[in-house]
């Protein structure tokens, strides 16, 4: 299989595109020379065990982070020379849950929809609480929210804006099985619209199951990239034996 990051149609501009990207941290090298191209209305499942570059590559991408070389572009803005271009067109998934903790669960919305400058922002706020089960709640204080909870307002705020593209670095941490289906819909919905998902995994199965593509990232390196219908499941597991590492794939 190719490990080129080719991706989308000759000719047609990519939706999100690097060039050569390369991060160090210190003497540490965790990006090695980066080329992937994601097509327009395509989901990329990122796989690769811990330390192997896959939340760097997403934080460039979202502009929270310098390359030390090389270039990226996200819906044509340079990541490093626009970053509040690349801000109005993404929505981000992170680890941290990115809340403020002293406000209510609907503050933390309205505040957000704001900055986005959305219309009728209350409206859209109370649409996007009741669809992750968090009305009833909205009122707290995030502070003290459980980690689930927080989990939900999050996916409540990356559904708010409906953005073009999307980057979500394990998405599917602390939700419940009902907020993981609500999440899956999410995404397929958001993929008919058009949008480009990137999507940063250790769960093999439900990054093989949503995926257009899968890419594997190995010590900074993308080692291994193939539309789904060049793969199957249980060859990938295979693929992740051969390399000896611990992998986490369920």
């Amino acid at each position: 299989m190719r490990a080129d990051g080719a991706g989308g149609l000759p000719g047609v501009a990519p939706a999100v595109e690097t060039r050569g990207l390369i991060k160090w941290f210190g003497a540490q090298p965790a990006l090695r020379g980066i080329d992937l191209r994601v097509a327009k209305g395509e989901i990329l499942a990122l796989f690769g065990p811990n330390g192997a570059g896959k939340s760097t590559l997403l934080r460039i991408l979202a502009g929270l982070m310098r390359p030390t070389a090389g270039s990226a572009q996200v819906a044509g803005f340079d990541v490093s020379r626009d970053g509040d271009g690349v801000r109005r067109v993404i929505g981000v998934l992170a680890h941290g849950h990115q809340l403020y903790e002293a406000l209510t669960g609907r503050e933390n919305l309205l505040f957000a929809a704001t900055m986005l400058g959305l219309d009728r922002p209350a409206e859209r706020v109370a649409k996007v609480l009741e669809k992750v089960g968090l009305e009833k709640a909205a009122e707290g204080r995030v502070r003290t929210f459980s980690s689930g909870m927080k989990r939900r307002l999050a996916l409540a705020k990356l559904m708010l804006h409906e953005p073009k593209i999307m980057l979500l670095d394990e998405p599917f941490t602390n939700l419940d099985l009902q907020a993981t289906k609500l999440l899956e819909e999410f995404l397929i919905a958001s993929k008919t619209m058009g949008a480009t998902i990137l999507l940063a995994t250790h769960n093999l199965t439900m990054g093989f199951a949503l995926a257009d593509r899968m890419a594997i990232l190995r010590q900074g390196r993308l080692v291994f990239d193939a539309r789904r219908d060049e793969v199957t499941l249980e060859s990938l597991r295979s693929l992740f034996a051969l390399h000896g590492e611990l992998w986490e794939v369920e």
